[in-house]
């Protein structure tokens, strides 16, 4: 692969390191700190004039000071004449602010892609949007992957007997029949209610048979997993036998982590689009690395071949 260099911001440099040990590339060279006045100061150490550039940053807490830690590597791409500033986001910045649904509110998921779009990014790729049509706010290429594939074939390694999928709510129910096509197993419905902006969620039934059944969870992402307990807890009173959780982007904030530990859940599946510090590492959570998937979409955009490949369920 010529002309190309991948560069990683500060908290994505394991995720870049698996990128470019995939694609054979050695890392690009570059001086991310901060002044004294806790001004961000970028340098890039080697020379990209009409090179295809990648950038790989995390929305790792803070997130708005990965925000803008970005938007300052970008500018330095732009200034030293890079031929393309390719944005890889593996966890969209703001994505759950993705509409107005309630009175004088921003939507900041919009804001975002204004702002990577000003600072003079040419592409974004990234991974299993909270809302698909966040693809269409752009106005440059956006190429959206999906972990579906992985959360698969992690799960169909298990080899469980008897299966159910589990909507958290009417607006998964999409996500999980396509689980359970791929399956072969029915799917199960849960009644819902969330109040305000609390984050809490509170289930009241199961649509669907999961008596004696092994239920997975699947979701976009995992938060304070209020909606996740709450699952959990009404599988459990309804006689599930096993219960198991997987999701693409594992953000565990506040007091999730302890919460899951707690839980009836047996496993939760996530994979590192966000990285997982070491306090938070637990024996029921387990992390699969989709750093590789990145990297072979990366390969396949600089050499002009299709990524709609990358979709196909084995």
């Amino acid at each position: 692969m010529e002309n190309i260099k991948i560069f990683a911001c500060k908290s994505a440099e394991n995720f870049t390191k698996e990128i470019c040990e995939y694609l054979k590339l050695p890392m690009g060279q570059i001086d991310i700190l901060k002044f004294k006045n806790d001004n961000t100061f970028v340098q890039i150490k080697e020379s990209v004039r009409e090179e295809d550039i990648y950038i790989v940053q995390t929305t790792m807490p803070p997130v708005n000071e990965r925000v803008m830690e970005l938007l300052i590597v970008i500018d330095a791409f732009k200034r030293a004449s890079a031929k393309s500033i390719n944005v890889v986001l593996p966890y969209y910045i703001y994505s759950r602010s993705d509409k107005k649904d309630q009175p004088r509110i921003p939507v900041t998921a919009k804001l975002m892609q204004q702002l990577l779009e000003a600072a003079g990014a040419t592409r974004v790729i990234t991974c299993d949007l909270h809302n698909p049509a966040i693809q269409a706010y752009f106005n440059i290429n956006c190429d959206r992957l999906s972990a579906q594939n992985i959360l698969q074939k992690y799960f169909k390694e298990k080899n469980l007997k008897d299966m159910v999928i589990v909507a958290t709510d009417a607006g998964s129910s999409k996500k999980a029949y396509k689980y359970s096509e791929y399956f072969g197993c029915p799917i199960a419905l849960i009644d819902k209610r969330r109040a305000g902006n609390d984050d809490k969620a509170i289930a009241t039934t199961v649509i669907g048979d999961v008596e004696n059944k092994e239920a997975i969870i699947f979701d976009d992402e995992v938060d304070t997993a209020g909606s996740l307990i709450e699952t959990a807890k009404i599988l459990e009173r309804f006689h599930a036998k096993e219960i198991y959780a997987g999701c693409t982007h594992g953000i565990l904030s506040a007091d999730a982590v302890k919460r899951i530990e707690e839980s009836p859940i047996k496993e939760l599946v996530i994979t590192n689009t966000v990285p997982l510090p070491d306090e938070k590492k637990i024996d029921k959570i387990k992390v699969l690395t989709i750093a590789p998937l990145f990297a072979e979409a990366i390969k396949r955009i600089h050499e002009a071949e299709p990524i709609g490949e990358l979709f196909i369920l084995e």
